[in-house]
């Protein structure tokens, strides 16, 4: 367990009470309420990540967990080799996914943080985070995997549940990964990714329901920002859409709702929507929980693993009619 001594003792601060929430500590001190982390990356990370908070702040996009620094102006503690942030607690409730108005004002906020983002000059001794150019390789590995998996259960003499309903769905979504390789192959991917390099933009990476902390004047706070790195602004726009269209059904609507209201404040061009669509093909859902299962990645029951590969097999026809009505609205071709 950390010393709470240590960490007192570092930021300068009095702790007086302290408790678990959602893999954080909130923590009641003398100078006011702080989420204290421990995080499981090094420190050349977290100065990247520090370095683009404290770069969207002085570019006007204030609402972020801004680390405070300890008492040898550093942004995090060192604690018998653990390495602990001490950032704002912000108070609100956690973005609503089926709530259209909470998608609204989370989208535009979105495209507020990308605008922000540009001109990032990571810290010196930082370590540059960046996926840019690395979509094409990533979809064509993750497909080969997918192979390599079906073979490692058809080896197995008795084959569960989520190892059968995997031998009979993986074809589905081999095929969807090939299409979406040759729609990012058929895009302007590279200028893209050239785009954002010259821009010196960043991502956030997990903008997901419990990172996007509504206030009660309505405004939006992003939080938790570990994962962030250089990419293109599509992804997060295409992994925010999933996370929400996942809980609706693959509802065309809500796809409408969010790219309208990102549109109104930074508008996508149709190379950044092919790409999106080659993006929205790819299997990574499916992707994920395969390589979690078959190389042990986390330790879920193996009831957990077969009912949210179940789940994914029932979505199956709602997410088929989604990508046709996505490529008619977006005039997208195959």
């Amino acid at each position: 367990m950390m010393r709470e001594f240590e960490i007192e003792r570092q930021f300068d601060i009095k702790i007086e009470s302290l408790k678990p929430n959602r893999g954080v500590y909130l923590l009641k001190t003398n100078e006011g309420m702080r989420c204290l982390k421990k995080i499981n990356y090094g420190i050349q990370k977290l100065l990247f990540v520090y370095g683009a908070k404290e770069h969207l702040i002085s570019n006007g996009f204030t609402r972020v967990d801004k680390y405070f620094l300890n008492t040898e102006e550093h942004p995090y503690a060192i604690v018998n080799e653990d390495i602990y942030t001490l950032s704002q607690w912000l108070d609100g409730r956690e973005a609503d996914f089926r709530s259209k108005e909470d998608l609204i004002i989370a989208a535009e906020n979105l495209a507020h943080m990308h605008i922000a983002s540009k001109g990032y000059e990571p810290p010196e001794n930082s370590k540059l985070k960046t996926d840019l150019g690395r979509w094409p390789h990533l979809m064509e590995k993750r497909v080969k995997s997918l192979d390599k998996m079906r073979d490692m259960a058809r080896k197995k003499s008795n084959k569960n549940d989520f190892e059968m309903n995997y031998i009979k769905s993986v074809q589905f979504y081999k095929d969807l990964g090939k299409r979406a390789m040759n729609i990012l192959r058929d895009s302007q991917y590279m200028e893209l990714c050239k785009i954002a390099e010259e821009e010196k933009s960043f991502c956030h990476h997990d903008y997901t329901y419990h990172n996007i902390i509504i206030d009660e004047d309505n405004c939006v706070n992003v939080i938790d920002f570990d994962y962030c790195k250089r990419e293109i602004r599509v992804y997060d726009i295409f992994s925010f859409m999933i996370k929400v269209l996942k809980r609706v059904d693959w509802d065309i609507n809500y796809a409408n709702l969010i790219l309208d209201s990102y549109n109104n404040i930074y508008p996508l061009n149709d190379n950044d929507y092919r790409v999106l669509f080659a993006f929205l093909l790819f299997p990574q859902r499916y992707w994920r929980l395969s390589n979690r299962y078959y190389y042990n990645e986390v330790s879920w029951p193996l009831n957990t693993f077969n009912n949210k590969v179940e789940e994914l097999i029932a979505e199956q026809d709602k997410y088929i009619n989604f990508i046709e009505e996505f490529k008619k609205t977006y005039n997208q071709k195959e």
